[in-house]
């Protein structure tokens, strides 16, 4: 079996795995990508990111049909849900976007293998040779092929003096109560349901389970939530998790914190999950258990082990600050390594990691990651939460602003939440702020944009914001920092 020899090979195609190819391609380098799939784009384009925003806007124009078009004085039949007609919605939006990334990669000229990827050795003259086992078409694995034709490679070898590992993560089951598609379930297969549940129960109090909650609960699933925490969101800031917590309440989603899921037996078509509260052993009968208490990353099948390439206590791969791994000349990013489990994260140290091997300065700012929930009222967060200022003895002064004293929140009829600012008491370094309300998850990036030059709350309270928007909150929180806010 002859080599292919390139500069760069990517095993994973996802947010991390297809961007490094890219930046890579840009920078004149000869790239392979490795996906198991068939389609590029990871967890994040197929089966997490895009699939599950596409159900929330279509579950929220459903829920604001039924909910709030009366309000506003739009008088209209009950609406009636076409489930199948949704799924296929979501399912034309994923192909477009992976179609996109196909288009790109095929355009810098990313040579792309489809089939699973095996780190071999390295060779005396330092390649890095991957072994891929190629995943055959449907065409070449029948029994109906011609004799005249050569029988298709089933495995290639490829070389290069450096690999980048992005193959992401997979969701973790609970102990003793392994996912089966159809009663116990992961994100991937909530996002494909053929018919909405009776009753949805949801392991985990994190975005994830929160955000599918909410999917269901608005197409009409009774939704209970069991969290082994006092809290949902543990690393969200404390107000805007409890606002969020209310809201979500409010909305009709049962929350069950404090609580252990201890076991799971089947009567029939449903599922009798077995928890306890602290007060002895319970039980709750669903359909679904819908099972997101965290991911884990998918090394598995990469032959870590073999080369000696080092995890740390929690599976992850140990990286330097150029994302090299304890083997010379293979690096690892994105949810294989430390940080959060986050596509944009996963981009930003792709493209920081391939400008290094390219002997450019660039880094990851990794306090300047925003995180998002996608929740209605969405919810956001960048740099420190007021606790960890607290558990750290820093000095600060917050200013917040709620969106019920806002014009364009009124208009909307979006008045829940709020916008909150810590700024340094000494230097007014802006050092976090949290939003949750109405497009949250867009408000955040000028919230970033200025942290990210050092900005204080007093370059947001100077900066004049168009009327009437959303972002007016921003500058009246920044404004409240030293109290000088107008609508307050």
């Amino acid at each position: 079996m002859s080599e292919q020899i390139y500069d760069l090979i990517v095993i994973g195609a996802g947010p991390g795995g297809y961007v490094a190819a890219i930046r890579a391609s840009q920078l004149g380098m000869k790239v392979a990508v490795v996906e198991k799939r068939a389609t590029p784009g990871g967890v994040c384009l197929n089966e997490g990111c895009i699939p599950s925003k596409a159900l929330l806007d279509s579950s929220e124009y459903f829920a604001v049909a039924r909910d709030k078009f009366a309000m506003h004085g739009i008088a209209i039949d009950s609406p009636r849900l076409d489930l199948a007609a949704m799924m296929l919605r979501k399912d034309d939006v994923v192909k477009k976007l992976t179609d996109g990334i196909s288009f790109l990669l095929k355009k810098n000229k990313v040579e792309r293998f489809h089939g699973t990827a095996l780190l071999k050795g390295t060779t005396a003259d330092g390649q890095h040779q991957v072994l891929v086992e190629l995943a055959l078409p449907p065409s070449a694995s029948g029994d109906q092929q011609s004799l005249l034709e050569p029988a298709p490679e089933t495995t290639v070898l490829l070389a290069a003096p450096k690999v980048l590992l992005a193959t992401g993560s997979e969701a973790t089951p609970l102990p003793g109560i392994p996912f089966d598609g159809q009663t116990v379930v992961s994100a991937r297969d909530a996002l494909a349901f053929d018919q909405v549940p009776e009753h949805l129960v949801v392991a985990g109090g994190g975005f994830i389970g929160l955000e599918l909650g909410s999917v269901w609960r608005r197409l009409g699933a009774q939704v209970t939530v069991m969290e082994m925490l006092p809290q949902i969101l543990p690393n969200m800031d404390r107000q805007a998790a409890e606002t969020l917590y209310r809201s979500l309440r409010k909305q009709g989603i049962q929350f069950k914190m404090g609580t252990r899921i201890t076991g799971l037996r089947r009567l029939g078509a449903k599922a009798i999950v077995q928890f306890n509260s602290g007060t002895g052993s319970e039980e709750i009968d669903c359909d679904k258990l819908l099972v997101s208490v965290g991911r884990r990353p998918q090394t598995a099948a990469l032959g870590l082990d073999a080369l000696g390439i080092a995890l740390n206590e929690s599976g992850r791969i140990v990286v330097d600050e150029s994302y090299q791994t304890s083997l010379p000349g293979v690096f690892a990013i994105g949810d294989l390594v430390p940080g959060p489990m986050l596509a944009h994260k996963a981009s930003e140290e792709a493209v920081v990691c391939i400008e290094k091997m390219a002997g450019m300065t660039a880094s990851v700012d990794y306090e300047l990651i925003p995180g998002v929930v996608y929740t209605w009222p969405e919810a956001s967060g960048v740099g420190r939460t007021e606790e960890q200022l607290k558990a750290d003895g820093v000095p600060y002064r917050s200013g917040r602003f709620n969106f019920a004293a806002l014009g364009r929140a009124r208009c909307m009829d979006e008045t829940e939440g709020f916008v909150k600012i810590l700024a340094h008491q000494d230097s007014d370094l802006i050092l976090g702020v949290h939003i949750i309300g109405p497009r949250a998850s867009d408000l955040i990036a000028e919230a970033a944009a200025v942290m990210s030059f050092c900005g204080t709350a007093r370059d947001i309270a100077l900066t004049c914001h168009a009327h009437p928007t959303l972002s007016e909150a921003i500058r009246e929180a920044a404004l409240d920092v030293h109290k000088e806010a107008i609508h307050a």
